[in-house]
């Protein structure tokens, strides 16, 4: 079994300092969102044992705060920042979760990412699962919304659309209305 999890980053100033949408850095709301998220997982097993992460500042912002929020409860995963998931499309991503896992083979690994790549993503991967989840994930993916599937393979090669179960879709929205 392998666990996915889908974190987009948190909500972001409007513009960057410089105009370059990859410099566009997380508002005081997103910061929030982010350790909020850090913390539920945190409390929420299992946690992820590789995290893969978008060069974006808004993505590594996103995943330094959610760790600081979870630094002191669970073991460090292993962290690598990846410029391809920036833009990334449904095929991409697939195909980093297929290759960047290797030889690691983690049972739990998180990505941290932009939409709509990691939105349609999360669709074209569920197979079933969390009925309400799979309607909340169908709307939207939000800012710091997290979308967790499981797969019955025994290494992440083997990971497909349509193959993943949806064990629960959360935001700090739907954490606050919880």
């Amino acid at each position: 079994m392998r666990r996915l999890m889908l974190l987009r980053h948190a909500k972001t100033e409007t513009d960057a300092p410089n105009g370059r949408d990859q410099d566009r850095r997380l508002d005081d709301r997103g910061q929030k969102d982010a350790a909020e998220m850090g913390d539920w997982i945190a409390a929420h097993r299992p946690v992820p044992e590789m995290v893969l992460v978008s060069h974006a500042v808004r993505a590594r912002q996103t995943w330094e705060i959610a760790w600081q929020a979870m630094k002191d409860r669970v073991a460090a995963p292993q962290v690598e920042i990846l410029p391809e998931l920036y833009g990334a499309d449904p095929a991409q991503i697939l195909e980093t979760i297929r290759t960047a896992t290797v030889p690691a083979n983690p049972k739990q690994l998180l990505l941290v990412g932009h939409n709509p790549g990691m939105h349609e993503a999360g669709l074209m991967l569920m197979g079933g699962g969390d009925p309400a989840g799979a309607k909340a994930l169908a709307n939207n993916l939000p800012t710091a919304g997290l979308a967790v599937l499981d797969f019955d393979v025994k290494d992440w090669g083997d990971v497909a659309y349509r193959r993943g179960k949806l064990v629960l879709f959360v935001s700090p929205k739907l954490l606050r209305l919880g």
